[in-house]
């Protein structure tokens, strides 16, 4: 055997389940072909997302870790504090606020309301006219292809990092692109969308977004802005859509989402889509249209047909777990869906109940 358990895919959830797995005492061994994926391509955020108790309780749960995790943090994981302000643009959105403030409280998750005058206080660059914000205080950004590193290197001895392509699923034995084995009695897939390859009938399908990157401008915004639209433009099942996100690095530069389409794979830069998202986020945030930028690239979030993840054990496939289909909630999410992984495989209590996540709910039905 070539350790406890072998994990496929070295992006943030990978990295997160050696992590954790390591830490209770297991020796593992990753593998991943180093062509990137949807960890580099995203935004990075650590948000608390309430779009359904499943998705409340996993983001929750995640925060905390990810809090506990920060102060060790490496400087190059360029954490950031900086909370969330959800836009109200009206008073139809501001009633939408306090529901969700609402529903934070019942999770015990705090936040306050900022009505106009300590919106435009807060966040000077927005536009006039907005009805306030709902600020979320203990969400941040971390750098997260830095961050994935980091948490493999906390393993120690037990983390081994191998950069291998994986071609076949044996059981419990991987096969490489060079006629290799690695063999252990328990295989971990978290390879993204990549794991459709490896593992026919998963019920992943990729969802393109766009982001863009200005130049530094320290100071310009303080918060991760999001309007309170964002969730259903990032739930819809069909069609594309885009939604005002911009996020602060601790650069100085603004990260400028956000888009989602399917139906394509097609990595190219779309200027149609790019345009509409910019155009969006100028809706709100006018100086926008100044500033400089000075890359834009796409990326692929492996969506599930219900919007959650899937976390636990194959219901088939004795020995294969899998931690896929966050779609844009991976970095957020990684810690915790790490935790449930362990606590699963090991025959461990759980931190929260895993029945919403595990795999059997979609692939029994599929």
């Amino acid at each position: 055997m070539d350790a406890d358990v072998l994990v496929i895919g070295a992006g943030i959830v990978g990295a997160a389940c050696a992590h954790a797995l390591a830490q209770a005492g297991l020796d593992v061994l990753v593998l991943d072909d180093r062509r990137g994926g949807a960890t580099g391509a995203g935004m990075g955020h650590l948000v608390v997302m309430d779009d359904n108790p499943a998705e409340l309780a996993l983001s929750g749960a995640s925060l905390a870790l990810w809090r506990e995790l920060a102060p060790q943090m490496s400087t190059a994981c360029d954490h950031h504090p900086c909370g969330t302000l959800w836009i109200a643009a009206n008073d139809a959105e501001m009633d939408e606020a306090q529901h969700k403030q609402q529903r934070l409280q019942a999770a015990g998750v705090a936040s306050q309301w900022r009505d106009a005058p300590a919106l435009h206080a807060a966040e000077p660059a927005l536009r006039p006219g907005l009805a306030g914000a709902l600020e979320v205080a203990s969400d941040g950004v971390v750098y997260a292809p830095a961050a994935a590193e980091w948490l493999l290197s906390r393993g120690g001895a037990r983390v081994r990092v191998e950069q291998a392509r994986v071609v076949a699923i044996e059981g419990t034995a991987l096969r490489l692109s060079d006629g290799g084995l690695r063999r252990a009695p328990q295989v971990v897939l978290a390879s993204g969308l990549g794991a459709t390859a490896l593992c026919p009938g998963l019920p992943l399908r990729p969802k393109k977004g766009h982001l863009l990157i200005t130049d530094r401008y320290p100071g310009t915004v303080r918060h991760q802005l999001v309007e309170l639209g964002y969730v259903t433009s990032a739930h819809h099942s069909e069609g594309d859509s885009v939604a005002f996100n911009v996020q602060p690095r601790p650069t100085g530069q603004l990260l400028v989402g956000s888009s989602r389409q399917f139906d394509t794979v097609d990595p190219q830069v779309e200027p149609a889509m790019l345009a509409r998202m910019l155009r969006r986020a100028v809706e709100y945030l006018p100086a926008l249209g100044q500033l400089q930028a000075i890359r834009s690239w796409t990326g692929f979030r492996a969506a599930t047909p219900d919007g959650l993840p899937l976390l636990g054990p194959h219901p088939t496939q004795p020995g294969l777990w899998l931690a896929l289909g966050h779609e844009g909630l991976g970095v957020t999410t990684a810690p915790g869906s790490a935790e449930l992984i362990a606590a699963q495989l090991l025959g461990r209590a759980p931190p929260i109940d895993p029945a919403p996540y595990l795999p059997a709910r979609l692939l029994q039905a599929a």
